[in-house]
C-alpha cells in the first residue's frame, strides 16, 4: 500500500517558493513576479482559461475512457476512468468521484468526463453496495485513489500524477467525501455536492474543501448539512461554500454549468497549484440566477 505523507509535494514547493520570494525581497533584491514564482511550482495544463472555456460542455483536452471491473479491485465497486489523450504537456492530477445513496456512476458521468476534458485524470467510482453510508463511501474513495495510483493500467498511471488528488461526491459520496479528506490530508482539494452525514463537525480536515449546496434541497437541507460542514472546517486552509439557486437536492446528477465552472476552478487551483483559476473564485462570485449564496476563505494563500 502506498504511504501518504501528511504534507504534498506541491503543496512543500509552494511554500518553499513564497519562502524565497520573502527572501529576496528582504535582501533588497527587488520585487519578484509573482508569476514567475509560480511558473516553478504550477502545474499549468491547457490555454489560459475563460469564462466560455468554462461554460463549454466539454474543455480542450480529448479524453479517452477505460471500464474497471468490480471483479478486479478490491475495497470499491469498480468504474469508469476518464483520461486526457493529450501525452504532451506532462501528467495530470487525479479526481475520484463517488456517487449517493441508491444511485451507480451513471449519474456523475457528465462531471467526469468534463473534468477529465480539462486535465484530469478522473475515476467515477461505483460503491460496493447503493446502499453504503458515508463513512464506507469515503473508505472506497481512498481505496480508488490508490487503485488509480498502482495498480491502473500503464496508460492510464503514465498520465497520472499521483502525488497530486482530488476527491469529490454527490450526497452521502459527499459525506464520504469529508471522511476521506479528514481521513487523508495529503490530498489537494476535496468537493462535496449536495453533501449528506451525520456528522456535523469536520474539525479534522486539512485539506482545502469546497461546499456546493443546494436552496431547496429536501433531502440534505442545507441548514441541516451543507452550512454546519463549511462551519466546521475550521483547519482547513481554505475553503468554500456554494449555494445553488433554486436547486434540488439531485442537481449535481446532470449537467449544470454552475457547478462544472466552480468545480473545474477548485480542482486546478489546488490540485494543479493553477493561479489562473483564482479569477473564478476571489473575489467571492455574487448572487445571482444560479448562485444563492458564496462564502469563502478568499484572498487564498
Amino acid at each position: 500500500m502506498q504511504s501518504h505523507p501528511p504534507i504534498s509535494a506541491s503543496r512543500t514547493a509552494r511554500t518553499l517558493a513564497k519562502l524565497t520570494l520573502a527572501l529576496a525581497l528582504a535582501a533588497g533584491t527587488g520585487a519578484v513576479a509573482p508569476v514567475a514564482a509560480h511558473a516553478a511550482v504550477g502545474y499549468e495544463r491547457g490555454p489560459n482559461p475563460t469564462e466560455s472555456i468554462l461554460a463549454a460542455t466539454r474543455g480542450p483536452f480529448s479524453v479517452s475512457d477505460t471500464n474497471v471491473s468490480s471483479l478486479v479491485v478490491s475495497g470499491f465497486g469498480g468504474g469508469t476512468i476518464y483520461y486526457p489523450t493529450d501525452t504532451s504537456q506532462g501528467t495530470f492530477g487525479g479526481v475520484v468521484i463517488a456517487p449517493g445513496y441508491t444511485a451507480s456512476k451513471s449519474s456523475m458521468a457528465w462531471l467526469a468526463e468534463r473534468l477529465a476534458s480539462h486535465g484530469f485524470v478522473v475515476f467515477n467510482i461505483d460503491t460496493n453496495t447503493r446502499s453504503d453510508q458515508p463513512d464506507s463511501r469515503g473508505r472506497q474513495i481512498l481505496a480508488a485513489a490508490d487503485y488509480l495510483a498502482e495498480d491502473s493500467s500503464s496508460t492510464v498511471r503514465s498520465r497520472l500524477d499521483s502525488s497530486r488528488m482530488g476527491v469529490m461526491g454527490h450526497s452521502m459520496g459527499g459525506g464520504g467525501t469529508l471522511a476521506a479528506a479528514d481521513s487523508r490530508p495529503s490530498l489537494q482539494a476535496a468537493i462535496p455536492l449536495t453533501p449528506w452525514h451525520l456528522d456535523k463537525t469536520w474539525g479534522g480536515v486539512r485539506v482545502p474543501t469546497m461546499i456546493i449546496g443546494a436552496e431547496n434541497d429536501s433531502i440534505a437541507s442545507v441548514s441541516s448539512h451543507s452550512e454546519p460542514f463549511y462551519n466546521s472546517l475550521s483547519a482547513a486552509p481554505e475553503k468554500a461554500y456554494l449555494e445553488l439557486n433554486g436547486a434540488s437536492h439531485f442537481a449535481p446528477n446532470s449537467d449544470n454549468d454552475t457547478i462544472a465552472k466552480y468545480a473545474i476552478s477548485w480542482m486546478k487551483r489546488f490540485v494543479d497549484d493553477d493561479l489562473r483559476y483564482d479569477q473564478f473564485l476571489c473575489p467571492a462570485p455574487g448572487r445571482s440566477t444560479t448562485i444563492e449564496e458564496y462564502r469563502s476563505s478568499c484572498p487564498h494563500s
